[in-house]
C-alpha cells in the first residue's frame, strides 16, 4: 500500500523551495489549482533562494476538500508538469496555516489585520470582485453585497470581508499590499477600486480610508499558466512519479509567467529571483495575455463545444477553429493592443499554438468556458468599442458572444451538445428569465444582449448587436462551423454597414 504524502514521506530531492522554518507573513484567498501551481510554486521558488517569513496562510473559499487533504499531508501537495516531452512532478512545502472562509470568516480577517501578515493574494476569478457587467463599478444590487452594506461588521462578500480585514489593521497602522493574481485588466486598479467604493458605501471612517490610501498598495500583475482540473489521472501520475499517495495534486502545463508591478508596502518574496518580471509595462503585458491568450482560450472553447469536442486540444486540432482563433487575433485583438517594448508577438502566437495543442493537459473546454457572463467582460467589450469606434464590424467578437449564448443559454430547439451542461455558468438562472418567450433565436440572443450582461456603451451600437444576433440564428439554423466560416470571411470587409 502506497504511504499518504506527508513531511515525513516527501521523497528526497522532491520538495520545491525550502520553506520548512518560513512564518506565515501572506494569507492567500481562493486554493484552487491555478493558485497552487502559480504563485505557490513561484514562493516556494523564492524562499528557496533568499529565505524569509513569507510562508502562506491560505483560505479556500468554500471547499473542504482541498483543505482537508493538505492538512492530512501537513500542507504538502504536488504539482504535475504535462508537456509534449513528458511528464515530471515536485512537492510544494509553502502553506502554514489553512482554512475555509465560508466557515471561519474571523479567522480570515483577524490574518489580513495581524501586523505580521505583509501581503494579501487573490485568486477568486473574476466573480469574486463584485463588479457590475453594466458599468463595471461595485455592484450594490448584489444580495451579498447590499447585505454586507448594510452590517459591515459581519460580511459574506469576498470584497466586504477583505474591507473588514482591512479596517480592523488601520487600527495598527502596519503597512500591507493586496495583490491581486486575477485576469483583470489593471487588476490592482480594479481591486484599489472596488475595495475603496465599498468602504464608502460602508460609511468607513475616515482613518480607514486614509489607512487605504496612503499605507495599502494594490500593484498590478499579470499571471499566466494553463491550470486544468485535477483528475484521477492526475493522482496516479503523480504516485507513479513520486512513490506517496497524494489526494490533492494539480497538474499543469510547464510554461509559466507572472509579470509584477515592483510596489510593496511592507516587502515580499524574491520572486524574481524565482522567475517573475517586475516590470513597469504590466498593463502591456496584461492586454496581451487577456486578449490573446484568454480571449482566445474563450473562442476555442464555446466554439469547441458546439462541435462536440471536450478537451481545447481537440477544438484545437479542427482547422475551422484555428481559422477564427488566428482571425479574430489579426483583425480584432492585435490592433487594439501596444506590445511590450521588445516583446515578439509572433513567437507569443505561436507558442499559443503549441499550448493549446498540449492534449497532455486534457483541459476541459467545459472548464474554459465556465463563468462566461463573467470572464467575457474582460475579453470582448473593449477591443470590440475600439473597432466599432474605428468603423469596423468586430464579427469574431460578435461570435466569441453568440456561441457563448449558444452554449449556456442555447434558444428553443437548439442542442448545444453534451459538453454544454458541464460549464459552470452563475447566470444561468437569469439568462433564462431575460429569454423567455423569445420567439426566434434571433429574438432570443437580443433578449441576451439587452438584458444587463454586457456594458450598456457596446450593447448601444446596433452594428455589434445585430451581428451577435445573426450568428446565433446561423448557429441554430446552420451550425457552429457555418456561423464560424461566415465570420472569418466577413473578417476581410470590416466597414460597418
Amino acid at each position: 500500500m502506497m504511504l499518504r504524502l506527508s513531511r515525513q514521506t516527501t521523497p528526497t530531492g522532491a520538495v520545491l523551495g525550502a520553506s520548512a522554518g518560513a512564518a506565515s507573513g501572506m494569507v492567500h484567498l481562493g486554493l484552487g489549482n491555478f493558485h497552487r501551481a502559480h504563485a505557490a510554486v513561484y514562493t516556494a521558488q523564492a524562499l528557496a533562494t533568499e529565505p524569509g517569513d513569507w510562508g502562506i496562510h491560505g483560505f479556500a473559499n468554500r471547499s473542504h476538500d482541498v483543505v482537508d487533504a493538505m492538512r492530512e499531508q501537513d500542507g504538502r501537495y504536488g504539482v504535475l508538469e504535462l508537456s509534449e516531452s513528458g511528464r515530471r512532478a515536485a512537492v510544494v512545502d509553502v502553506h502554514r496555516g489553512l482554512g475555509v472562509l465560508a466557515d471561519e470568516p474571523d479567522a480570515f480577517v483577524a490574518a489580513v489585520a495581524a501586523p505580521a501578515t505583509r501581503i494579501l493574494t487573490m485568486t477568486v476569478s473574476e466573480i469574486g470582485y463584485c463588479r457590475s457587467p453594466r458599468h463595471g463599478r461595485l455592484d450594490v444590487d448584489r444580495d451579498d453585497v447590499r447585505a454586507d452594506l448594510a452590517d459591515p461588521a459581519r460580511p459574506r462578500s469576498t470584497i466586504g470581508l477583505i474591507a473588514r480585514g482591512v479596517a480592523v489593521r488601520a487600527a495598527s497602522g502596519a503597512p500591507m499590499t493586496v495583490l491581486s493574481c486575477d485576469n483583470l485588466q489593471s487588476n490592482g486598479h480594479v481591486t484599489r477600486a472596488v475595495l475603496t467604493e465599498y468602504l464608502h458605501a460602508s460609511s468607513a471612517g475616515e482613518d480607514v480610508l486614509a489607512f487605504v490610501r496612503d499605507h495599502v498598495t494594490f500593484p498590478n500583475s499579470m499571471v499566466d499558466r494553463i491550470v486544468p482540473s485535477t483528475t484521477d489521472g492526475t493522482i496516479a501520475a503523480v504516485g507513479d512519479l513520486l512513490g506517496v499517495e497524494d489526494r490533492c495534486p494539480v497538474p499543469a502545463e510547464e510554461f509559466t509567467m507572472w509579470v509584477l508591478e515592483d510596489d510593496f508596502a511592507a516587502g515580499r518574496p524574491a520572486w524574481d529571483r524565482a522567475g517573475a518580471i517586475t516590470s513597469d509595462e504590466v498593463e502591456a503585458y496584461e492586454l496581451v495575455k487577456l486578449r490573446l491568450l484568454n480571449g482566445s482560450h474563450s473562442l476555442i472553447a464555446y466554439l469547441g463545444i458546439l462541435d462536440g469536442h471536450g478537451t481545447i486540444a481537440d477544438a484545437w486540432a479542427q482547422p475551422f477553429v484555428r481559422d477564427a482563433v488566428r482571425a479574430c487575433i489579426t483583425h480584432e485583438y492585435l490592433p487594439t493592443i501596444s506590445l511590450p517594448k521588445g516583446f515578439d508577438v509572433d513567437a507569443y502566437v505561436d507558442s499559443l499554438s503549441h499550448r493549446w495543442a498540449n492534449a497532455a493537459l486534457g483541459h476541459r473546454t467545459s472548464q474554459v468556458g465556465t463563468d462566461g457572463s463573467v470572464k467575457l467582460l474582460q475579453r470582448v467589450p473593449e477591443p470590440a468599442l475600439i473597432a466599432l469606434r474605428d468603423g469596423r464590424t468586430p464579427h469574431l467578437l460578435a461570435l466569441t458572444v453568440a456561441s457563448w449564448i449558444v452554449s449556456v443559454a442555447p434558444p428553443p430547439g437548439v442542442d448545444p451538445g453534451p459538453y454544454a451542461g458541464e460549464i459552470r455558468e452563475p447566470a444561468r438562472d437569469r439568462l433564462a428569465e431575460v429569454t423567455r418567450g423569445a420567439s426566434g433565436p434571433r429574438e432570443h440572443a437580443m433578449a441576451v444582449l439587452r438584458g444587463g450582461f454586457l456594458p450598456d456603451d457596446l450593447v448601444a451600437h446596433d452594428a455589434f448587436t445585430d451581428r451577435v444576433a445573426d450568428l446565433v440564428d446561423v448557429i441554430a439554423r446552420s451550425g457552429i462551423r457555418a456561423a464560424a466560416r461566415e465570420a472569418v470571411e466577413a473578417a476581410d470587409d470590416r466597414r460597418v454597414s
